[in-house]
C-alpha cells in the first residue's frame, strides 16, 4: 500500500480530506458545524451527476442527500448513511495533529478515521466506482450524510426524518457504521455484523444542599451527596441479560472457541481488544461523564450536578431508571437530558445474506457473527420511518489493532488497506443487492 500522498487510493484521499475539515461537536448545541464537510460531499456527488439536496435546520448544522437510481426501481430502496461530525480531540494528547489527516505507518490518522469519515469515504467511492463504469446499483440508493450524530442526532437525523421524510421514500433498510469489521477471537478471526443497538438514556443527577462557608461543620453539603450517588452508580455491577442478538453472538463465539455459553462474559473476553464492546452489549452500563459544582474554594455550593451516560438493553428503559433511582437514593434528583430507543433486527433475510456473502467473496471462510452495539447510530432516527438499520462498514483489520478502542479515543487511525478492502466489499454489495 503506497504511503506517498500522490499515489493514494481515492477512498483514502476522501477520508483524509474529510478528516481535515474540523467538524467537532461538543454537544448541547456547541459545534463547529458540518457545513463545509456537507458541501464537500455534495460537490463530490454532483460531480457524479447526482442531485445533491441540503437541509440546514439550524445554522451550520448541514445534512446532505442524493438518490442513485437503481436497475430495478420496483425493489425497495436502500439507505446508506454516515455522519459528518466528530467528538472533540485534545491535540496535546495526540501524537499527530488530530485534524491533519496524517498518513503514517500504513494508516490514516485523525479524528473521524474510524468514527466515521472512513465509512463516509467508502460510501462515496463505492457509488463512484459503479457510476463511473456506466453501471447502476441493483436498487435505488439513498445516500445521506447527517449532522449531530455525536449529540444523539437531535440537530441532525431527528430533524431530517421529521422535516424531510420524502428523502427516504420507498426505503425499507439502511446500512451505516460500527459493524462488518474483523476481530481476533482466540487464534481465529470473525466479522461482527451489527444488528441492534442499546437504548440511550443521558441523565443528569442533581444534589441540593445549603450554601455555607468552606470552614463550616456542615452536614447538608450538595457535593458530598452527589459524590456518594455518583460513586454508587459508577461502581454498580449490572447483571448479564440476554437478548436474541446477544444469544446469537454468544453462540457464535462459542462455536469458534469451544467455550461455554453459560459464561457470556468469558466468551466476550475471547474477542481480545473488542471484548469491551461485546461485554457492554450484555448488560446495562452507567458511566459518569461530567461533574459541575461550586464557584469558589471557600464556598460550599447549594447545588451539584453530574452527567451519566446510561445504555440499556432494548425495552428495559423504565426498569433501568427505577434501579438507578434506588441506587442514588432519595436525596438526589434524576433529570432525563436525552433519550432514544433501542433496536434489534433479525440476523436473517436477503440483506443480511448479501452482506455475509460479500464479505465471504473477499475474505473466504471467515465467519460472520451478529452483535448488539453498546452505543448508538442514526439508525435510531430512521426507525421512525420503519427502516431497519444495520451496521456494515466492512474492514479487514490486523489482529493486534485495538480498533474498538479508537472510537472516541486518542490517536484514532485506520489501516489504508482496510479502507481499500471495505470499499471493494461495499461496492460488491451495492452491485449485487
Amino acid at each position: 500500500m503506497p504511503t506517498d500522498e500522490t499515489a493514494l487510493p481515492e477512498v483514502v484521499e476522501i477520508a483524509r480530506d474529510l478528516i481535515r475539515i474540523d467538524t467537532t461537536n461538543h454537544g448541547g448545541g456547541r459545534s463547529q458545524g458540518e457545513r463545509e464537510a456537507a458541501e464537500y460531499v455534495g460537490a463530490y456527488l454532483e460531480a457524479l451527476g447526482l442531485d445533491a439536496q441540503y437541509y440546514e435546520p439550524i445554522p451550520r448544522r448541514t445534512n446532505v442527500m442524493a438518490r442513485v437510481p437503481g436497475r430495478d426501481r420496483d425493489k425497495p430502496a436502500l439507505v446508506l448513511h454516515g455522519h459528518l461530525d466528530v467528538v472533540p480531540a485534545i491535540a496535546e494528547d495526540w501524537s499527530v495533529d488530530p485534524f491533519g489527516g496524517v498518513i503514517r505507518d500504513g494508516m490514516l490518522w485523525g479524528r473521524g478515521a474510524v468514527d466515521m469519515k472512513d465509512m463516509d469515504a467508502m460510501i462515496l467511492t463505492s457509488v463512484a466506482d459503479i457510476l463511473r463504469s456506466g453501471e447502476q446499483p441493483e436498487r435505488d440508493l439513498v445516500l445521506t450524510f447527517f449532522a449531530d450524530e455525536e449529540n444523539g442526532g437531535v440537530e441532525g437525523s431527528a430533524l431530517v426524518v421529521q422535516d424531510h421524510p420524502e428523502w427516504f421514500a420507498g426505503a425499507t433498510e439502511a446500512i451505516s457504521e460500527v459493524g462488518g469489521y474483523s476481530v481476533a477471537v482466540g487464534d481465529r478471526t470473525a466479522y461482527l455484523l451489527q444488528v441492534g443497538e442499546k437504548a440511550l438514556l443521558w441523565i443528569r443527577l442533581v444534589a441540593r444542599g445549603r450554601a455555607a462557608h468552606g470552614s463550616s461543620v456542615h452536614a447538608d453539603n450538595a457535593v458530598t451527596k452527589l459524590a456518594a450517588a455518583v460513586a454508587a452508580l459508577g461502581r454498580t455491577e449490572w447483571p448479564v441479560r440476554m437478548t436474541a442478538t446477544t444469544q446469537a453472538m454468544v453462540d457464535g463465539l462459542a462455536a469458534l472457541t469451544g467455550g461455554d455459553t453459560a459464561d457470556p462474559d468469558a466468551l466476550a473476553a475471547s474477542a481480545g481488544a473488542a471484548s469491551g464492546f461485546l461485554r457492554s452489549s450484555l448488560r446495562t452500563t452507567t458511566n459518569p461523564t461530567g461533574l459541575t459544582a461550586g464557584y469558589k474554594h471557600n464556598v460550599i455550593p447549594d447545588r451539584a450536578e453530574a452527567l451519566i451516560d446510561v445504555r440499556v438493553l432494548p425495552g428495559t428503559e423504565e426498569a433501568a431508571l427505577a434501579d438507578i433511582r434506588r441506587i442514588v437514593g432519595d436525596d438526589v434528583e434524576i433529570e432525563l437530558v436525552h433519550g432514544d430507543i433501542g433496536l434489534e433486527v433479525p440476523f436473517e433475510g436477503d440483506l443480511v445474506d448479501a452482506m455475509v456473502a460479500a464479505l465471504g467473496r473477499h475474505d473466504p471462510g471467515v465467519p460472520v457473527i451478529p452483535y448488539l452495539l453498546g452505543g448508538g447510530t442514526d439508525n435510531k432516527a430512521l426507525a421512525a420511518l420503519s427502516i431497519a438499520g444495520y451496521g456494515f462498514a466492512p474492514l479487514r483489520l490486523p489482529a493486534d489493532l485495538d480498533f474498538t478502542g479508537m472510537f472516541h479515543g486518542v490517536d484514532e487511525r485506520v489501516p489504508l488497506d482496510a479502507l481499500v478492502f471495505g470499499q471493494r466489499v461495499l461496492t460488491d454489495l451495492l452491485r449485487s443487492y
